[in-house]
């Protein structure tokens, strides 16, 4: 199955949920865990499961995904057949842009027809699991079926922001509702309801046939969840593949962290002591690209001065704690945290320095931000909003000023 299976991994979205964040670089390119990018769980799933034949479909704000699929993800031989090829929009097969995910798929039909193939595994790129996608792959084929949809148990109350399949005894899918208000139950637990994660796998000649009539259909939006799928269920063999999660916790794993209050609640897990998504299994990597830095190091200790500490939290390489305290936090490479400042449940993105006697507590603070002497940061949420993006729940947001990269750009055009 693995050498007839090419991968599409979408990547393309705005990410308009995760704003700020999403304001100068494509959702799948956003730090998480400190030292990875979001895009990079999926990637690392696909090379678990030893699929490495892969496009990536890119178009919104593309430029640091692509410099980090180029600096990190070199591990393919050309010579054994395997690939990573960015496709970024080239407006083929007509004048405008991606407009959904059916249709970024559909204007780069004559790459996916260019390879030889007998089953398309399209992903996102901006979604949290573990998964080995042979086995799917293998229930699809021994089910003979036209296509299979990865599925997984959820809360009635949260099923409705997901398509909500229906199926019968053998998982071949007999309903299907795109975030419908009343989600229908799982008939295994009528608390819960099947939804799809995103996950599909077509027989090549179907998916073709199916993009190019979703793409003479006026009325469509051209979407695999509202429009491509729901016409297919009925004269198709379409089936279920229930979710096999290899992050080896009792609860199955697979997160959308499409909003601030998702992501943020993603990351502070994995300081806890026990995170529901382990990054240290040995036996399910995820890979990434690291930049060459020195060790973290943790300085004052001698007597009169504060001690540089950090508590229940992930740091990563190239940090210095100087004198400062750092609690239930992440902090990716490159920071520099100054004397008698305090840090508390905040994620910090790479090249940030937060100046002495600062605090900041509930808080992310985006790449190469340089917070000045006595910063207050989450204290107060209505001073904050002034200045800063604040969420529904009261997650402070601070991205560079806008006005550095006018800045740049006057200076550019004027030749200085």
């Amino acid at each position: 199955m693995v050498p007839d299976t090419l991968v599409c991994l979408l990547a393309g979205g705005a990410g308009e949920r995760l704003y700020p964040l999403t304001r100068d670089r494509a959702k799948p390119a956003v730090p998480f865990g400190g030292m990875y990018r979001i895009v990079d769980i999926t990637l690392s799933n696909c090379i678990n499961s030893d699929l490495r034949r892969i496009f990536v479909v890119t178009q919104y704000k593309a430029l640091s995904l692509n410099r980090h699929l180029r600096e990190g993800w070199g591990i393919f031989s050309d010579e054994l057949g395997e690939f990573l090829q960015v496709l970024p929009p080239m407006r083929r097969v007509g004048e405008h842009w991606y407009q959904g995910t059916a249709d970024a798929t559909y204007q780069n039909l004559y790459s996916l027809g260019s390879e030889p193939c007998k089953y398309v595994l399209i992903l996102y790129g901006d979604h949290v699991y573990k998964m080995n996608y042979q086995l799917m792959l293998q229930q699809h084929v021994e089910a003979g079926a036209d296509v299979t949809i990865g599925t997984i148990e959820s809360d009635r109350a949260t099923a409705s922001q997901f398509g909500v399949v229906e199926v019968d005894k053998n998982n071949r899918i007999v309903g299907w509702e795109e975030k419908p208000a009343d989600p229908k139950p799982s008939p295994r637990n009528p608390e819960k309801s099947n939804v799809s994660m995103g996950i599909y796998c077509f027989n090549r000649d179907l998916l073709i046939e199916a993009l190019v009539s979703d793409a003479g259909d006026p009325d469509s939006s051209h979407d695999f969840g509202k429009d491509v799928i729901p016409k297919l269920f009925e004269k198709k063999r379409v089936y279920s593949y229930d979710f096999h999660d290899e992050n080896k916790k009792e609860a199955k794993y697979w997160r959308d962290i499409g909003t601030i209050e998702a992501y943020y609640e993603a990351n502070m897990d994995l300081v806890s002591v026990s995170p529901v998504f382990n990054l240290y299994d040995s036996d399910w990597p995820i890979r990434t690209y690291q930049q060459q830095y020195p060790p973290a190091k943790f300085v004052f200790a001698q007597e009169g001065h504060r001690m540089g500490i950090a508590i229940d939290s992930m740091v990563s390489m190239g940090c210095i704690i100087s004198g400062g305290r750092v609690t239930n936090s992440i902090l990716s490479h490159d920071v520099r945290v100054n004397s008698y400042t305090e840090v508390d449940n905040t994620i910090l993105f790479s090249h940030v320095t937060i100046g002495r006697y600062s605090r900041i507590r509930r808080a992310i603070i985006d790449r190469a931000v340089h917070l000045p002497e006595r910063t207050e940061i989450g204290f107060d949420l209505e001073e904050d909003r002034k200045k800063y993006h604040v969420s529904e729940s009261g997650i402070v947001v601070v991205v560079p000023e806008e006005r550095m990269f006018e800045d740049r750009r006057r200076a550019v055009s004027s030749g200085e």
